[in-house]
C-alpha cells in the first residue's frame, strides 16, 4: 500500500473533482450514485468495479439497490482520507458507468452522523462505543466498523444544549441550496451563521439538525 504518501491536498482535491463530475467529496471519501438501465446493468457496474478493486488491491464501500449503486472511496491505510489511489479507481468506476449507460446522481449520497453536546467525552464515549459495537476514529468519533450506521461524535462544551443529540445531515455543496429551501419552506428556524459549512435546522418542537457540506471539512494541507 502506499500509506501516507499519496493523501490528496486540498489543490489536488478540487482538481480532480473538476476532473470527475459524477463524484463529490464526503468526509473522508469521494462518493457517488450511479442510476443503471436496470437491475441487470447495476450488477455488471458492481461486478466491473469489483474486479478493479481486486486489480488494484483497494475497495470501496458498494451499496446495491436495484438499479442504482451507492459507491464511496476512502483510503483507510492513510486515516481515512482521500488519496490518488481513489481518484483512480472513481475514474475507473465512471468509465465503465458510461460503457452500460448509468447516470450518475451524486446528490442522492446522502451521510448522516448524530452528534451529542457534552462537558466531557471521556465520559461517554466508550458507553456508545460498546453498546453500538463502533471503533473509535482518528478524530475520538465513533465508526461503524462496517459502515453500516451513522457517525457518533462529541461536540464538547461547558454548556450543553437542553437537546444534546442533534442529526448533521451532509449533503453535497452542489446540491445543498435546494434541500436548504425545501427545509425552510416546512417553517423550520434557519441559522445560516455558518453557512455554507453547515446551517442549524431547529423544529417547532426546538428538536435540532444541521444541513452540512464539504465546504467545512474539506482537507487544509
Amino acid at each position: 500500500m502506499a500509506g501516507m504518501e499519496d493523501i490528496l491536498t486540498r489543490d489536488r482535491l478540487d482538481a480532480v473533482l473538476a476532473a470527475l463530475p459524477d463524484w463529490r467529496y464526503r468526509l473522508g471519501g469521494l462518493v457517488t450514485v450511479y442510476k443503471a438501465p436496470t437491475s441487470a446493468a447495476a450488477l455488471e457496474l458492481i461486478a466491473a468495479v469489483g474486479r478493479f478493486a481486486e486489480e488494484q488491491n483497494h475497495h470501496p464501500d458498494l451499496d446495491w439497490r436495484y438499479n442504482r449503486v451507492f459507491i464511496r472511496y476512502t483510503s483507510h491505510d492513510a486515516g481515512g482520507q482521500v488519496t490518488e489511489r481513489d481518484a483512480a479507481a472513481a475514474k475507473a468506476a465512471g468509465s465503465v458507468a458510461a460503457e452500460i449507460g448509468a447516470e450518475a446522481q451524486p446528490g442522492l449520497f446522502r451521510t448522516v452522523e448524530i452528534g451529542i453536546d457534552t462537558a466531557d467525552a471521556a465520559e461517554i464515549a466508550e458507553v456508545w462505543r460498546v453498546a453500538l459495537g463502533y471503533k473509535k476514529g482518528p478524530g475520538g468519533e465513533l465508526v461503524d466498523p462496517y459502515g453500516r450506521g451513522p457517525g457518533i461524535w462529541f461536540q464538547e462544551t461547558p454548556t450543553p444544549n437542553s437537546n444534546r443529540l442533534h442529526l448533521d445531515v451532509h449533503w453535497s455543496l452542489a446540491e445543498s441550496g435546494p434541500v436548504l429551501d425545501r427545509t425552510a419552506a416546512t417553517g423550520a428556524l434557519m441559522n445560516r451563521d455558518h453557512a455554507p459549512d453547515w446551517v442549524v435546522v431547529t423544529d417547532a418542537q426546538g428538536n435540532r439538525l444541521c444541513v452540512c457540506t464539504e465546504a467545512g471539512h474539506q482537507p487544509e494541507h
